[in-house]
């Protein structure tokens, strides 16, 4: 695999820091908010990805996530409800030499964006999205969304949600989705380096951010965020690397048949042999599923980059036809087509 990020963009000449992408415009997000850590997390990665600073570009829907392109010093579009994915979609064609990437929410890109989300991955367009996960919407106060956990009591579900929730990695993976990870926003260090993983990567990448809105929804990730259990409750990938987790570092996922399963290293004769070594290039998503699909109690929450599997994208299939076109086809320009077919000579 290639260990640095897409080399048919151009890359920088000078060495940029994270005070080039810092914006001059006031953040507007509650004081708490996790999206400050996210933004945090993009101003270290983009120096090191190594663009040139003009090849970033950043496109949003709407929500509060969707702020995001004012907040980073790159070119931005900050468009309509839901349609991010389908503006970088065209941005993305247009010019295949910028690197795209999307800032949207659960609700923004799963609800009223769903169909375009789906596609764009499908389609496995060259696009970063990052999917700031809050289960609320909290720009408009406080309803619940396709991620709010079924039963919460939201200012839309005042008995509780009868909706099941989507799990974005489930979401992502049945859309033939070719790299999805996972992360917490309080854990910035695993973000900036998921980040460059996803800009790595050829073709779409999706990054959920388990992320705290601490108006509406605040804590909604604390059973797996929360610093005082988070080594229990947080199983973080790394590939090559055998599944452990735990505070001890003795609790780890093996494959039990067709299923997942805890287990402690040392009890009933269980080695580090007996554990899943973590493929994430694995080009057969059934691991990646199961992986994504953990949740507690039952299992640790699966964080870092959970698949990246390479198949052609979107964009260079559009650029090889262009090309292919070009050479083969027998209509050059406007005159030959205006004299190709039957003409008829008036007189």
């Amino acid at each position: 695999m290639n260990d640095q990020p897409n080399l048919t963009i151009k890359r920088s000449s000078v060495e940029l820091t994270k005070e080039d992408f810092v914006s001059d415009q006031m953040v507007k997000w509650c004081p708490g908010c996790g999206a400050h850590a996210i933004l945090s997390s993009v101003a270290n990665v983009f120096p090191k990805i190594g663009y040139c600073k003009e090849n970033f570009m950043f496109v949003s829907g709407i929500g509060c996530s969707s702020r995001f392109p004012y907040y980073v010093n790159t070119y931005g579009i900050h468009g309509i409800h839901g349609r991010a994915a389908a503006i970088a979609s065209g941005v993305k064609i247009s010019n295949p030499r910028l690197s795209v990437w999307i800032a949207t929410g659960d609700g923004d890109s799963m609800a009223i964006g769903g169909n375009h989300f789906i596609h764009i991955i499908r389609r496995n367009m060259d696009v970063n999205i990052m999917l700031f996960n809050n289960q609320i919407y909290g720009l408009t106060k406080g309803q619940y969304s396709p991620t709010t956990p079924m039963g919460k009591v939201t200012k839309t579900s005042p008995m509780g949600t009868i909706e099941h929730p989507f799990n974005p990695g489930e979401l992502v993976l049945g859309a033939q989705g070719t790299f999805f990870a996972r992360v917490v926003d309080n854990n910035p260090k695993l973000m900036t380096e998921v980040m460059f993983e996803a800009a790595k990567h050829d073709g779409t990448s999706v990054v959920e951010i388990m992320q705290n809105c601490v108006i509406f929804a605040d804590k909604t990730h604390d059973a797996v965020t929360n610093r005082e259990n988070r080594e229990e409750r947080q199983l973080i990938l790394r590939n090559g690397e055998p599944m452990i987790f735990g505070k001890n570092k003795d609790k780890g996922i093996r494959l039990n048949g067709t299923h997942l399963e805890v287990v402690t290293i040392g009890e009933n004769g269980i080695t580090e042999e007996d554990l899943l070594v973590h493929d994430s290039y694995d080009q057969d998503p059934g691991i990646h599923l199961m992986l994504a699909k953990m949740s507690y109690p039952e299992f640790p929450v699966a964080l870092g980059v959970i698949r990246s599997a390479m198949y052609p994208t979107y964009d260079d299939l559009v650029e090889d036809q262009i090309t292919y076109a070009k050479e083969n086809h027998k209509i050059m320009s406007v005159d030959d087509l205006l004299n190709s077919g039957d003409t008829w000579e008036i007189k």
